[in-house]
Parts: C-alpha cells; structure tokens; sequence
C-alpha cells in the first residue's frame, strides 16, 4: 500500500470520527488504567458493566486497597480472569501509593512494570490519558493493519512498529481508536462487512464481501 492511499484511509477515517476515545468508562487516569488492566481478553461492554460498580466503591488507588483482593474479586466476577486480574490489581495499587503517591505515572517504563500491565496497556494509558501518540495494537488493530495491507506484520510489535513508521504525526494520537473502531465494528474478524465500509475502495483485502 503506497503513502498516498494511507493518508486517504486516515483522511476518511477522521472526517468519519472526528475526535474518537475509547469505549472504556472512566473519571479519571487510574480508572483508565485499571479499565485497560480489566480489558484484556474480555470485551469493553463487559469490562464497563463491572466497572460501574466498582469505581464508585473505590475510585482511587487507596480505596482499592482497603476494598482487598476478595472485594475486587466480587466486583468483577463477570470477566474472563477475574482472580487474576484481582490479584493484579491490588498489587499495581500497592505500587502506585507506595512508590507514586496513588498517581498514574506518565512514564513507559513504570507503567509497564505494574503488575498485569504490558505494553499495549501502556501504550493506552500514555495515549488515552497523557495524549501521546502512541498505538496500542490489540486483536483488531492487528487484523485490520493485515486485512487491508495499511501496516500488515506478524507478530504485534511488528505491526505497531510498522504503523508507527507509516502513519503521520497528524494522525497519530487518534489512529489507535479509528483503527480499534473499525475493526469492531466494520472489518470484523468473521466476514468484514465491506458493503458498509467507508474505506473498501482503498483497502487491498481480496476477497472482499458484499455484506452491510
């Protein structure tokens, strides 16, 4: 795919979704991190339905410790790796009031050295949050790179590298969510829908469909 037809797909992608954001429900940098800690391999919608209780029992890094790990746990039963994530939850909030003084750090390395917390977290965090423009490659951002030939790779980093070298800086901050966006709701992993999508003339996937 040629820079020209790259800057196109951005340019519809934009006019489409001027100022996207993540589907992941918040108040503030901690409930985001935790939102993305919760994320992994379970779905946004079951992530918030869990989340609205809660955050409003324990909004801040403190809170969550007194909650305790069975508290956590009872809050967010309905996802995938719950005792896990509980685990992990309560051991990053340690962390943040210990070392952090209960604030998100806006600092790769640190973040990425929470417990639960990888690179993709990461680069959710610094992006959503702090506004860097970072690109945090999950499972949809992966298929679309690929489907469409935009950054294909194969392996994540390989794609995110690959996006981070193709896309312009004046894309940057929003192409994670435009991408994300799109591949759950457009070029799904099944049969995309390319009767509906708004980029199907420049996207380099061959056995395109007729599905809206």
């Amino acid at each position: 795919m040629n820079k020209q037809k790259r800057i196109e797909i951005l340019e519809r992608l934009r006019a489409n979704n001027p100022n996207p954001t993540t589907e992941l429900e918040y108040n503030s940098t901690f409930e985001l991190l935790i939102a993305v800690l919760l994320s992994a391999q379970a779905t946004d919608v079951g992530v918030n339905k869990a989340t609205r209780k809660l955050f409003p029992a324990a909004p801040t890094p403190q809170a969550m410790l007194d909650l305790g790990v069975d508290g956590v746990k009872e809050h967010i039963k309905t996802i995938g790796l719950f005792n896990a994530k509980a685990e992990n939850v309560i051991k990053t909030c340690e962390i943040l009031v210990r070392d952090y003084n209960g604030e998100v750090p806006e600092d790769r390395p640190a973040l990425e050295a929470l417990p639960g917390v990888g690179r993709k977290t990461a680069n959710v965090v610094l992006n959503t949050a702090f506004g860097w423009p970072t690109i945090a490659v999950d499972t949809h951002i992966f298929r679309v790179s690929n489907r469409t030939k935009f950054a294909p790779g194969k392996t994540v980093r390989a794609v995110e590298d690959r996006l981070e070298k193709v896309i312009p800086a004046e894309f940057k901050v929003d192409a994670h969510h435009w991408f994300i966006l799109h591949g759950r709701y457009t070029c799904i992993a099944r049969k995309p829908r390319c009767g509906s999508c708004i980029i199907e003339d420049l996207c380099e996937f061959k056995e395109k469909t007729s599905d809206d």
